[in-house]
């Protein structure tokens, strides 16, 4: 369903990595109502990120039984519905844990043991680190497809949105930075019909 006026507020930006995707207001897929995904990969092949605002009831201390995470237990993230037995870490430690640079001060994966040490010394802040199970994948052409629809729009990742942004505030922050053009989607019932 695509609910934007095409005239007026017709979106110029395309997914890119380190983007973020956020779900328009009326998108009834389980998995990504009300979604922003940060995007970490995005080409030809397809697209590949995590759900920003999906909290779990786990924490890392119910998935890595013998580390000891009793003093700031890591909640953990539902990333995307694809793999969802997989650990990912996006941080802004990439002295300490290595990754990927993915946006300004934004890094995807690097060690697990390094990540473990991190923890069992206390040597992280919370909001340092997301951790996702699974992840947001899209192949060839399926992305594009989904924009051409105008099931999702694109903004940009900041580290506030990503990591001090809490859960349910998410969506509307990244509705919010879009611009003016935008403001009204940020207030909309999820169903149109309460309005």
């Amino acid at each position: 369903m695509n609910f934007l006026d095409p005239n007026s507020n017709k979106q110029n930006v395309s997914p890119a990595k380190g983007k973020l995707l956020i779900a328009e207001p009326f998108l009834h897929d389980k998995d990504f109502s009300r979604a922003v995904v940060f995007l970490c990969e995005h080409g030809e092949e397809g697209s590949l990120g995590f759900v920003l605002n999906q909290p779990t009831a786990l924490t890392l201390g119910d998935i890595l039984a013998h580390l000891d995470n009793s003093i700031t237990p890591l909640a953990i993230y539902n990333g995307g519905p694809v793999q969802p037995d997989t650990l990912h870490i996006v941080h802004r430690m990439p002295e300490k844990l290595g990754g990927v640079l993915i946006a300004d001060g934004i890094y995807w994966g690097g060690s697990y043991e390094a990540l473990q040490e991190v923890i069992q010394d206390s040597a992280y802040e919370e909001g340092d680190l997301r951790l996702f199970l699974g992840y947001s994948g899209w192949s060839a052409g399926q992305l594009p497809g989904e924009m051409e629809e105008g099931a999702w729009l694109v903004g940009d990742a900041t580290q506030q949105l990503v990591f001090e942004t809490e859960p349910h505030k998410v969506w509307k922050g990244a509705i919010n930075t879009l611009g003016n053009g935008f403001a009204y989607l940020a207030n909309m019932p999820i169903d149109p019909q309460l309005n």
